[in-house]
């Protein structure tokens, strides 16, 4: 399913701007109340670093998303989504784009 454009500037990925917000505080007051780790930053650096970093993963997930449906999108004949070939293609097609970036 593709998010709609008008729709691009409030979602990051597949979550909205305020559930990155929400798990980049978690993370950070997580690693607050942590005994080893000590912030060398404010709290608040912190926090828009995780963000940042959130940001980033889902924006790159989204875009290994986007190339996997486009290389099924280019088969010869048209492979619905949601069928049993068209999972397996996606699935296929979206290992091949990670192993591409070296995870």
């Amino acid at each position: 399913m593709r998010i709609p454009r008008d729709q691009l500037d409030n979602k990051i990925g597949r979550l909205s701007r305020e559930k990155v917000n929400k798990v980049a505080h978690v993370v950070t007051d997580a690693m607050a109340t942590a005994e080893n780790l000590e912030f060398q930053q404010d709290h608040n650096t912190v926090r828009l670093e995780v963000k940042r970093l959130l940001e980033e993963l889902l924006k790159a997930e989204a875009d290994l998303d986007q190339k996997a449906r486009q290389k099924i999108e280019n088969q010869r004949r048209t492979i619905l989504e949601g069928t049993p070939e068209w999972d397996i293609l996606y699935r296929k097609y979206y290992s091949e784009e990670v192993k591409k970036l070296g995870i």
